[in-house]
């Protein structure tokens, strides 16, 4: 970025690292400061607004579509810019961490967009923060070969995925970054980087800088992110609207306010996407205290549920009312070497999207390159030689408040084992997270935070209500936490456990458990170098 002096540096609080220096230039510093002081207050007054939200519906405010943006839904007329290049046929969207080799197998991996996750399939230690933008900068540049010491070889094929960056949650900070003595919020960092290194460069590359937005719980969030989209472009001298974001519903209050995100990102939006686990989360988070909103196992959730289905259904018709695309939610199978397993893991993928492709979704998320022929054939079946199937409205829906809240017809208590499979899954997750890996494969399926963000408050929700005892949840604690230093002689298990009872057996809910898990370890991590 031209500039003669540059007023809002950033301090870099970490140690250097090996190519640091490409990512973290003044410049490039300079621009996310200017991010940080023009929107970092309005994201903080969000932040405040959001512990509000959580505090009237937990007094018993109802949840309902908002009266006074009813014009908004109403008005017919509008529509969201066309799909961008690169983002038309989305038929296939594979996610995961921008490490080196995830870069290159994700963009060989033949699905349509790779979905680039700074989010909940990355341990955000610092090294995997910078380390996953200079990998995305040499994707671009195309010198991302590499080749392991054990002789494998990574090359990037002809025919990529189309690049798409999940930067990190409102509610996160980066406190490897300091601006006017406050850490930077995670989101302008890893958005900010990526745009000021790679948002020309895409676009010289016949594509754009296209983004996903993770646990928007609000019109007002939606439109914080479209102020910063304007801002950033005007910066760099690049045409507004090229900027593109999928907005992931993932939170039960976006879910009534789909049309005004959608709305208030109409210049920018490239559709949204059905976040199931997160959705899920939210749900417990926000009505975990109200006995008719009391979830079975996991396991037993699944997405023909009514209260989900009216979710899914009506973010078709909403998104293809606006000339949108709607993309189904994540197959996390991993598909193993036993061929049996193997062939009811795809068994299973297949069915989930069939329902997909069926109900209207022009797209659809899977966590391993496996899972792309399946996928594919799924959609290419419903789809044919077209790239989507936005013409399909979807009239025939009309969902309502009680169809979104309506839990309470598949409400009930939880088996043993699926008390002991959330213990033990949480328990892994973190001490996987601890370790520096998001993405971690257990029990046949790729889990990320959202994994132990879901089976952590189940846990808090089952005890809250008494369906389980806290004796019974503490033994099983301390079973699985044996069975795993057997395991993992090295994993860091008194961490692990309290980590656990800070965020699944406390009186207060935390809202998630990254937050203060970052500050306590991984912040640690990068300034002892331990």
């Amino acid at each position: 970025m031209p500039t003669s002096v540059l007023t809002h540096r950033v301090r870099v609080l970490a140690p250097p690292g090996h190519r640091h220096d490409e990512i973290l230039t003044p410049a490039a510093l300079h621009f996310v400061g200017r991010l940080a002081a023009e929107f970092g207050p309005r994201r903080q007054d969000l932040m405040k607004e959001r512990r509000r939200q959580a505090l009237r519906l937990a007094i018993g405010s109802p949840l309902d579509f908002p009266l006074v943006t009813a014009a908004v839904r109403d008005d017919p007329g509008w529509r969201v810019a066309p799909p961008a290049p690169g983002l038309t046929d989305r038929r296939v969207e594979i996610t995961g961490p921008p490490d080196r080799r995830m870069t290159v197998n994700a963009l060989n991996s033949g699905a349509e967009v790779w979905m680039a996750d700074f989010e909940d399939a990355t341990s955000p230690l610092w090294d995997h923060i910078v380390g996953g933008q200079l990998n995305l900068l040499d994707a671009i540049e195309r010198r991302i070969d590499f080749t392991t010491p054990q002789g494998r070889e990574y090359r990037l094929g002809e025919r990529l995925a189309t690049i798409v960056v999940r930067p990190r949650g409102w509610h996160l900070d980066e406190e490897h970054l300091e601006f006017e003595g406050r850490p930077v919020p995670a989101a302008l960092v890893d958005f900010g980087l990526y745009f000021f290194h790679c948002a020309q460069r895409q676009i010289d590359a016949g594509h754009g800088p296209y983004f996903y937005l993770p646990k928007l719980e609000n019109r007002y969030e939606a439109r914080l992110w479209n102020d910063i989209f304007v801002k950033a472009q005007d910066l760099l001298g690049i045409p507004r609207g090229t900027v593109r974001a999928t907005v992931l519903i993932e939170t039960i209050t976006a879910a009534f306010e789909m049309e005004e995100i959608l709305h208030e990102l109409r210049e920018h939006s490239a559709g949204l996407n059905a976040g199931r686990w997160d959705y899920l989360f939210s749900l417990i988070k926000t009505f975990g205290h109200r006995s008719d909103f009391l979830l079975p196992d996991r396991a037993r959730v699944t997405m023909t549920a009514p209260f989900l289905r009216a979710y899914t259904e009506l973010l078709v018709r909403t998104c293809h009312k606006r000339g949108a695309h709607a993309i189904g939610g994540m197959a996390a199978q991993v598909p193993g070497a036993d061929p049996e397993a193997r062939a009811a893991a795809l068994a299973t993928v297949r069915l989930d999207k069939e329902r997909e492709a069926e109900d209207g979704f022009d797209g659809s998320w899977v966590a391993h390159p496996d899972l792309v022929p399946v996928c594919r054939e799924v959609f290419d079946g419903v789809l044919g030689e077209r790239p989507h199937q936005i013409d399909r409205t979807r009239d025939d829906v009309d969902v309502r408040a009680v169809d979104l809240l309506s839990v309470r017809r598949i409400s009930g208590p939880p088996t043993p084992d699926g008390v002991r499979a959330d213990i033990a899954v949480a328990l892994r997750y973190f001490a996987a997270w601890l370790r520096g890996q998001g993405a971690v494969a257990l029990y046949g399926l790729m889990e990320d935070a959202a994994t132990a963000e879901i089976a952590r408050v189940q846990i808090w929700q089952w005890l809250r209500h008494r369906v389980i005892d806290r004796e019974t949840v503490l033994e099983l604690l301390d079973t699985e936490i044996a069975a795993l230093r057997a395991e993992d002689p090295s994993a860091p298990v008194e961490d692990i456990r309290a980590l656990f009872q800070r965020t699944a057996l406390s009186g207060e809910l935390p809202p998630f458990f990254t937050p203060e898990a970052y500050t306590r370890h991984l912040v640690r991590h990068a300034e002892t170098g331990s």
